[in-house]
């Protein structure tokens, strides 16, 4: 899964939300809770849209639709895999139009309220789709809400941590990964000096920012008061902190573009030592060189700044199209996969952090490193703003980034550039 918010979906999220129709509409009501004695008689074909890696990722969902299958023989799942990247927009078109529109949508935390808001998911409150709510880890939960109903149900979640490979920080003198931002800036000078190789990749994309504002104490926007927040002292030494890690050569000068997939594959090259990046990049680590031998791989919290270390909380839930034809069979579908069981199944397999609370006791997931080494991580993860509008947070704060690192903009410059576009968003905000 790559964080990619791309410029068309925050210009169709613009327009839809002046002219949403299709779909039901905001205030629809749940489907009756058809053959409710007896679901296992609910019939019906529906259609997923899943944005998981098709090729590590995929397989181990496609395995949890065949057990559904099983479970449910007269319900039969259409699974499409669609780029991450583009399920946002794809999605948004389809809704407005009233056609095209998957039954189930496998959503990006942030993209649950702006769909709820334009009317296109259907109210899951009371249904079957949502099974012992308790049970799931409040910040995955919270992102699921708008206007105190249900939309969705969690599927996984998400932070970033400090990825490391432990052979280049041994050959550079570290046995143990740095703990704060002015350690992570000499243990990469270290590795350039002593490994002969680079130290830190930067991905140049929003959500990777996040971690040296939180750090410093930085935010986007502060929610309850609807203040813009983002050109603050606390933002501005954050960035001063990105761009020294590029001017000094502690951290490769990044391409804006493809900078994700070249920081990813230098790390699986061992061509640089550390990264940023979540749980969903383990699978592919794995299959790089460096890391046919997994010990090799570190997991580490993101290193602290001045203030903290944090990093923002991701995730994925599972939401059902308001004009779903199949909406009994969709409760269904989500109910399975996000039980207990399907999400230990998920998390054994793929080191993805489950959202319920139960499925890190089940066995087989405590048996998987990666999850355990994440879990203490995710409990100090950021909660990001659930609004409509938090996806269009992104594309001025990746503009920024960009700016910054290409030497266009000082931190100065930056941080008040991304507040005025913030201003064309939320024009009522101080």
């Amino acid at each position: 899964m790559r964080r990619a918010f791309p410029a068309a979906a925050v210009v169709a999220a613009l327009a839809l939300a002046v002219s949403a129709c299709g779909g039901g509409g905001e205030g629809a009501a749940p489907a009756p809770a058809q053959s409710a004695s007896d679901p296992s008689k609910i019939s019906g074909e529906i259609t997923w849209w899943d944005t998981t890696r098709p090729d590590s990722e995929g397989p181990v969902f496609q395995e949890l639709i065949k057990e559904f299958e099983a479970k449910y023989p007269s319900i039969k799942v259409k699974y499409v895999n669609v780029p991450f990247d583009q399920a946002q927009n794809q999605f948004q078109t389809a809704a407005q139009a009233g056609s095209g529109a998957p039954d189930v949508i496998r959503a990006e935390v942030a993209w649950t309220s702006q769909f709820a808001s334009l009317g296109y998911l259907q109210p899951l409150d009371g249904t079957r789709a949502v099974d012992n709510e308790a049970d799931f880890l409040p910040g995955p939960l919270s992102s699921t809400k708008y206007q105190d109903k249900t939309y969705a149900v969690p599927q996984v979640t998400d932070t970033l941590a400090l990825l490391y490979n432990k052979k280049l920080l041994e050959k550079a003198g570290h046995t143990e990964a740095p703990k704060t931002v002015a350690e992570l800036k000499q243990y990469a000078l270290d590795v350039k000096a002593k490994a002969g190789t680079t130290g830190l990749a930067l991905n140049v994309d929003a959500y990777f920012l996040l971690p040296f504002m939180y750090g410093e104490g930085g935010d986007t926007l502060d929610v309850p008061n609807k203040k813009i927040v983002v050109n603050s002292p606390a933002n501005v030494k954050a960035m001063q902190t990105v761009a020294d890690l590029v001017t000094s050569g502690a951290a490769a000068k990044p391409a804006v573009q493809d900078s994700y997939v070249n920081a990813m594959t230098a790390f699986k090259d061992g061509k640089t030592a550390m990264i940023y990046n979540g749980p969903w990049a383990l699978s592919e680590i794995y299959q790089g060189k460096e890391f046919k031998d997994k010990a090799n791989l570190g997991i580490a919290p993101v290193p602290a700044g001045s203030v903290k270390a944090g990093a923002p909380t991701g995730g994925h839930n599972l939401a059902i199209y308001a004009g779903s034809k199949n909406i009994p069979a969709s409760y269904e579908f989500v109910r399975f996969m996000t039980s207990k069981e399907s999400l230990a199944k998920m998390s054994a397999k793929l080191g993805l952090l489950p959202p319920r609370t139960s499925a890190f006791d089940d066995p087989a997931v405590q048996g998987n490193k990666d999850v355990s080494v994440f879990k203490p991580v995710l409990d100090a993860a950021v909660a990001r703003p659930w609004i409509p509008e938090g996806g269009q947070l992104f594309q001025p704060l990746l503009e920024g980034y960009q700016a910054l690192v290409g030497g266009k903009e000082t931190p100065e410059q930056m941080t008040k550039t991304v507040e005025e576009k913030y201003r064309g968003i939320f024009k009522d905000w101080s």
